[in-house]
């Protein structure tokens, strides 16, 4: 978004953590209560949420968080802090429909965070993303992935970030296109909603979508300015949705090797608190549209642009993300 990260470079010291960080006691069902706001989305919200429960006799002065932080990763090669405040970010692209329902709130408190600026962009249905379509992997005509899909995996995976989306340095757009990308702000319970297409996969990666959270900005006309990047992270699709949209064209013409959830060295293998979507489609009917669902995490006073060489794969930190559309 116009002038987002320059702004937050201009206006002053950024938001530092601070080791006596506000912290409070969420006993029984509180954490619950502040989390849910009914139906799918409330089981969606709880879903990597720690309970605390207090007995009678616990001290009113002991410190505990409501809700496990969500993994920070690598903001990716293919970045752009354009001027894309909408909702609708398909444009042209062919696709299953994706809506993306998305909540923030601080992990500490378990309060949905308003105003926030959230940023998503991916690739399309073939593995190109919009500004980058030059140096992106996307393949056209074959026979759609197949095998079977696997519970939610364990563990840590290894070895180096891939190349195409995953880590390295950023890349300077190669075309003016900007489909797939766009910014909107949560509203007062701290949600957000996307729409979108159930992006494709390349080389390297799983199916994913990268996301950034800003906080402590201000909306203008112009768009949104200052304020700092809490949240650097990625969306991830279960194995069995992404092995059925892959009998759905345009994802079933795609040439490219598939890369697994399991085989993916970014998402850390945690679940909800590591990017995992919680997905609803008609079974056999997947090409009529998905909701994908999930609440993130973040520490509203850290920094986390996901340019840093320190911030590795797999790595469990706040939910970190840049305000605007790329």
């Amino acid at each position: 978004m116009t002038g987002i990260q320059g702004n937050q470079t201009a206006q002053g010291p950024k938001h530092k953590r601070n080791v006596t960080r506000r912290k409070v006691v969420v006993a029984g069902g509180a954490a619950v209560a502040a989390v849910g706001v009914g139906g799918t989305i409330a089981a969606t919200a709880n879903a990597g949420q720690t309970k605390k429960s207090a007995s009678p006799t616990a001290s009113s002065t002991s410190s505990e968080t409501c809700y496990k932080l969500t993994s920070e990763t690598t903001e990716g090669p293919y970045y752009i802090d354009a001027d894309k405040l909408r909702q609708d970010i398909t444009e042209d692209r062919e696709g299953i429909p994706l809506t993306l329902r998305l909540k923030v709130i601080d992990n500490e408190t378990c309060k949905p965070i308003r105003n926030a600026a959230v940023d998503i962009w991916h690739c399309d249905a073939l593995g190109l993303y919009s500004g980058y379509e030059d140096l992106s992997s996307g393949g056209g005509g074959g026979t759609p992935p197949s095998g079977t899909p696997t519970d939610v995996p364990s563990g840590t995976p290894t070895g180096s970030p891939p190349a195409g989306g995953g880590g390295g340095g950023h890349e300077e757009p190669t075309d003016d296109k900007r489909y797939l990308r766009g910014t909107w702000k949560t509203d007062k319970q701290g949600f957000v909603t996307f729409k979108t297409v159930f992006p494709g996969w390349y080389r390297g990666r799983c199916v994913h979508i990268h996301t950034k959270v800003h906080v402590s900005g201000t909306w203008t006309d112009a768009g949104y300015e200052g304020g700092n990047t809490c949240h650097t992270g990625q969306f991830f699709f279960d194995e069995e949705s992404v092995l059925a949209s892959a009998e759905v064209e345009p994802y079933s013409t795609s040439t490219t090797e598939r890369t697994t959830l399991t085989e993916d060295t970014i998402y850390d293998q945690s679940g909800t608190a590591g990017g995992l979507l919680k997905l609803k489609y008609k079974k056999n009917g997947i090409a009529k549209g998905v909701l994908g669902t999930i609440t993130m995490g973040v520490d509203p006073d850290a920094t986390h642009e996901g340019t840093d060489d320190a911030v590795q794969p797999g790595a469990s930190a706040s939910a970190s993300a840049s305000a605007s559309a790329s």
